[in-house]
């Protein structure tokens, strides 16, 4: 590989105060220590499936609740994927997965358009799953597409378990998003687009 597709971003408020260094082309090791347990599960999902080098740290208002620290921890993820991905030469683009689990099923398709844009339908059955507000699962992809600039679908066909449907959605992500920023051989320094950039 001529160049490593490497980044690492902080990001310091009053708020949040997060650290993430990626390797899009690792082997899916990670160290996740965000402060909110479901969200290091999740990230995992992301690192393991999308064979995504991931090291995340966070420390942020948990006192008051994880909705500043979700939504942060998605945005500098989302600038850290930028940062590396660089001019996207060579990528396939667009990628897309579905994954089950148990009675869950859920669908995701990203293209690294250069434009945000997130339609993200999972009709969670129960609003927690254990501590962790539903909610805020939107909210961390919402912050990772403004910044990341790339355009996703995320599709939760069916499930009766929030917990399943989540992790389906989260597993199905890092696939996806494995795919969409793999290296075509066929197509070494040229940018998917007709437009010549993304």
């Amino acid at each position: 590989m001529a160049t490593e597709r490497k980044a690492e971003v902080v990001r310091d408020t009053s708020e949040t105060q997060i650290r993430v260094a990626i390797n899009i082309d690792g082997s899916g090791r990670q160290h996740l220590d965000t402060g909110v347990p479901f969200l290091d599960h999740m990230l995992d999902q992301i690192a393991r499936h999308g064979l995504i080098d991931l090291e995340i740290t966070a420390r942020g208002d948990l006192h008051i609740d994880a909705h500043h620290t979700v939504e942060d921890v998605g945005i500098t993820l989302g600038q850290a994927f930028a940062k590396a991905m660089g001019d996207k030469k060579g990528i396939r683009r667009y990628g897309h997965a579905y994954v089950p689990l148990d009675e869950a099923l859920s669908r995701v398709v990203v293209d690294f358009s250069g434009r945000p844009g997130l339609e993200f339908h999972v009709p969670f059955t129960r609003a927690m799953i254990g501590q962790f507000d539903v909610d805020l699962a939107h909210e961390f992809f919402q912050g990772f597409v403004n910044h990341a600039q790339l355009t996703l679908h995320v599709d939760n066909l069916r499930g009766d378990n929030a917990h399943h449907q989540c992790e389906t959605v989260f597993k199905a992500f890092g696939r996806a998003l494995r795919m969409a920023a793999e290296l075509d051989p066929r197509a070494v320094g040229t940018i998917p687009s007709t437009k010549g950039s993304l």
